[in-house]
């Protein structure tokens, strides 16, 4: 019986480690550029599904590109975010759904009061089925948008991201003053408004 139990036992330790893997592998990431990565971070993060989100650089060409070198241009990158999440509970379509009510769709190479390529609103698909879904949800949007301009957001490829440093990260938290005044300043709640009214991302 004692031996029965032992194996019984070493049995559900496989299988919850087997478990444990598999719903792991099931999670998924999505890559989004929205203008300044702090002001992307926390749409994202109030989403249930959603694993984590990380502040970074990507579509560029230069290999582990700091903050200075992608600010001031150049190195092809945009400022973005990678979110790491549980397709279980959330889909890839809702996410773009939050993605385009967070950005300035008829900006090109800019955001709201930041300018330049490397402030370019992007959708970086990582296969075919997300690449579907994206094109699909732009399709859709310059259907039935509210507002003339069109849609000149991106749907690209992903490539290799780099994550922000750390003091990047969550900066919304770890900075509250200083964020939202740089966001009031940088005019970024009226426009989204003004495009989205009352479904405008915050």
């Amino acid at each position: 019986m004692k031996t029965f139990i032992i194996a019984m036992t070493g049995l559900s330790v496989i299988l919850i480690a087997i478990t444990t893997v598999t719903a792991a592998t099931k999670l998924e990431k999505a890559t989004f550029a929205g203008g300044c990565f702090w002001c992307m971070e926390h749409p994202f993060d109030e989403i249930s599904g959603v694993v984590s989100v990380t502040s970074g650089y990507t579509g560029g060409q230069k290999k582990n590109p700091t903050y200075e070198e992608v600010s001031a241009g150049g190195t092809g990158h945009a400022e973005s975010i990678q979110v790491i999440y549980d397709p279980a509970h959330v889909t890839y379509g809702q996410l773009l759904n939050v993605f385009w009510h967070n950005i300035d769709p008829t900006a090109k190479d800019r955001q709201f009061c930041d300018s330049g390529h490397q402030y370019r609103s992007a959708i970086f698909y990582h296969n075919e089925e997300q690449h579907r879904i994206a094109l699909q949800s732009k399709a859709l949007l310059e259907k039935d948008k509210t507002f003339k301009e069109p849609v000149v957001t991106e749907i690209v490829q992903a490539t290799e991201f780099y994550p922000a440093e750390d003091y990047h990260q969550h900066y919304y938290k770890k900075n509250p003053i200083r964020y939202k005044f740089y966001r009031t300043n940088c005019g970024r709640d009226r426009r989204l408004k003004e495009l989205w009214g009352s479904a405008a991302g915050h």
